[in-house]
């Protein structure tokens, strides 16, 4: 029954890195490698609709950040036109629908922090014309924008580039990513963002106090707002212990975000990071340890897209009932990838004010 309710529905996957493994081949098998490598996987876990981040690695940072966003963006574009038949490249809604009345899989780029940005928000407009809809400004430490939770005992809120960045997001209708962002940094988007955001891939703090997982009052604020909070599969931010990596374990964080935000506002960020790690890491630097986090440390079933029905047997046997599973699988997702993704906001009355050095000018804090 499970299996036939999962093939039905539609499922959307809100975080896989992918992008890294593609693009770290030659440019002439980044179409070959997706389809043997990915697209086997993404059909098999019945994958619908995937959002693909383009997150830049500590080598590329800071001087060769910009020209690794604009690879990996090509990569997307590359993987999607050398698969017709089976991916598409989206847009805005009415692109998702169309590819998936095709049967394909709806692709949607997203930027994991801004490191090939720098503070330069001007350039959102031109990364939006490349196909980004959906994006964050911080990672796990500082940047010119915000400080990632790992840096919360800062307590900084979102600088004046980051809110720049916010408001023209909003206005070019590019969803703003919560995930990763530091604690007063959320607070401070919740409290001046006018349109729905989304929480890519981010579990449930009151099941597993890590500062990468949410609270219950910013769940509340996120679906006040009329945002999806999608889970994070990765089993060091499910449990403390390794006897909590369990796709058990997995759902009480859906059902509790469920509970708190309410079931429309819930989704699945699985963050497969084993499989792209086994993809891009020598066998030299197996052991992949992230501030104290075992990257490839995962849920037994759930190692990669082929584990998704899973999800769904798991959450039929909680009792949810097929509708409120739709959703949580991917209804809820698609809903605000259709209100929202591409679609423009109102123009502000004055463009957002940032701040801005012309190259070449020294700025005055730099003078003498």
């Amino acid at each position: 029954m499970f299996a036939d309710l999962h093939r039905d529905a539609i499922v959307a996957d809100t975080h896989n890195d992918l992008l890294m493994a593609v693009s770290a081949r030659p440019p002439d098998q980044w179409a070959s490698f997706f389809r043997e490598r990915w697209l086997p996987q993404l059909r098999d876990g019945g994958v619908d609709v995937q959002v693909l981040p383009v997150f830049i690695d500590d080598q590329y940072r800071p001087e060769g950040a910009l020209r690794q966003t604009l690879r990996m963006i090509e990569c997307a574009h590359a993987l999607a036109e050398g698969n017709p038949g089976e991916v598409s490249l989206c847009l805005d809604g009415q692109q998702i629908d169309e590819a998936l009345a095709l049967g394909k899989i709806a692709l949607v780029l997203a930027l994991e922090s801004m490191p090939g940005l720098d503070a330069s928000v001007e350039l959102l407009p031109t990364l939006f014309r490349l196909g980004v809809r959906v994006a964050s400004i911080a990672h796990w430490g500082r940047t010119p924008l915000a400080d990632g939770s790992g840096e919360d005992a800062t307590g900084s809120r979102l600088t004046e580039n980051g809110v720049a960045a916010l408001l023209e997001m909003e206005r070019l209708g590019m969803i703003f990513d919560i995930s990763h962002l530091g604690a007063s940094g959320v607070a401070h988007v919740l409290e001046i963002a006018t349109r729905p955001v989304i929480a890519t891939h981010s579990s449930a703090r009151a099941l597993r106090d890590h500062h990468r997982n949410l609270t219950d009052g910013q769940l509340r604020a996120v679906s006040a707002g009329g945002g999806v909070v999608c889970v994070n599969f990765l089993a060091a931010f499910l449990s403390e212990k390794p006897e909590g990596y369990t796709v058990e374990r997995l759902a009480d964080h859906i059902l509790h975000i469920a509970d708190i935000a309410g079931v429309d506002h819930v989704g699945l960020g699985p963050d497969f990071i084993k499989e792209v790690m086994t993809d891009v890491t020598p066998p030299c630097c197996e052991d992949v340890n992230t501030r104290g986090l075992d990257a490839r440390a995962s849920v037994p079933g759930l190692d990669g897209p082929r584990g998704m029905p899973l999800v769904t047997e798991q959450l039929l046997k909680r009792g949810l009932d097929e509708g409120d599973i739709r959703k949580i699988l991917g209804g809820n997702v698609t809903r605000l990838f259709r209100d929202e993704l591409g679609r423009p906001g109102p123009v502000p009355a004055e463009p957002p004010a940032f701040a801005w050095e012309a190259p070449g000018r020294v700025s005055p804090e730099h003078a003498g």
